[in-house]
């Protein structure tokens, strides 16, 4: 799995994708950051971090869409299916290097807290389970991006397939008290911006954590299964 991890990470910071992705994040952060906080001496930082929700939605699909896709289409799936390493450690390896990432990516916004404290501010509860949320609420993303590009050779239908799915996913949440009933319950059920706004409020519960975890967990098993299959039909 180590092996696995590395060189995936490796290949994310040797290409411009991991850079670009990272850089656009950090540009669109900064605007609202700007125009949100220091403009308004806004000390709420959790604003910030709901709008960059959103930005994941098309960031976190682009930075997976290689993933497991790539190694399809190149042949080089057949190689690692068939390594010694197991097809579990393989897609834990590749996920956790993508996850990887997205800590860098969230780390360096940490300047932002920090530029806060030097006006005055504060390091709240609300900030602290914001980005424990935001954390939680990435690996989810990742997981949804690693089962898209299992799902073809294609790294732009992955891409187009796992903005959509997280799109939906989103809005879910918000169309749930409008259907209402056993359907508006199961959509806000799946919802993962519901779970989100607990650690946006400061509130560090046990549920929502293990809800993340598990969607996780559901969504790699999906694509170990998915690859599995591929493995079986083609003999």
């Amino acid at each position: 799995m180590a092996a696995i991890f590395w060189k995936e990470v490796k290949s994310y910071f040797y290409s411009p994708i991991a850079y670009v992705l990272i850089g656009l994040f950090i540009v669109l952060t900064s605007v609202f950051f700007t125009f949100g906080n220091l403009m308004r001496m806004d000390g709420n930082f959790n604003g910030l971090l709901g709008s960059a929700i959103y930005f994941l939605v098309f960031i976190i699909p682009i930075l997976t869409m290689k993933i497991i896709a790539e190694d399809r289409k190149n042949g080089t799936e057949v190689l690692l299916i068939t390594s010694p390493v197991s097809l579990t450690s393989v897609v834990i390896g590749k996920f956790l290097a993508t996850f990887f990432v997205y800590l860098v990516l969230t780390g360096i916004t940490f300047v932002y807290p920090i530029v806060l404290l030097a006006f005055g501010g504060q390091i709240t509860p609300s900030m602290v389970g914001g980005y424990i949320g935001f954390l939680l609420l990435g690996a989810a993303f990742i997981s949804v991006g690693v089962f898209a590009s299992a799902l073809t050779e294609s790294q732009v239908i992955a891409a187009v397939i796992g903005i959509v799915s997280l799109f939906l996913m989103l809005l879910s949440g918000q169309v749930s008290p409008y259907i209402g009933g056993i359907i508006g319950k199961i959509l806000g059920w799946f919802s993962l911006l519901n779970r989100y706004d607990d650690f946006s409020r400061g509130t560090l519960g046990l549920s929502p954590v293990i809800y993340y975890l598990s969607f996780v967990a559901v969504f790699l098993f999906l694509t170990i299964r998915i690859i599995e299959k591929r493995r079986w039909s083609q003999g």
